[in-house]
């Protein structure tokens, strides 16, 4: 019994650091981009995957039923009835 609670509290934890280091990852990738834009700079040399990335990490902080829910959302939104 133990060790099942020590894994939900790791569980847990790497849940709220994903969705610490993706909400972050938001912040300083967008905002960086955003610079760049304003600035005038090329953004062509940053992959378009790099826009991605945090996002990832977001999905992965999710419970499974907000992950089933986001599943259903994007299923929905690429097939229109």
């Amino acid at each position: 019994m133990r060790f099942h609670k020590q894994m939900v509290w790791l569980e847990k934890a790497t849940r709220n650091l994903m969705l610490l280091v993706g909400g972050l990852g938001v912040l300083v990738i967008y905002a960086g981009f955003l610079y760049l834009l304003i600035t005038g700079r090329d953004t062509s040399v940053l992959p378009w995957y790099l826009l991605l990335s945090p996002w990832i990490c977001i999905f992965y902080g999710l419970s499974r039923d907000k992950q089933l829910t986001v599943f259903e959302w994007f299923k929905n939104l690429l097939i229109r009835k």
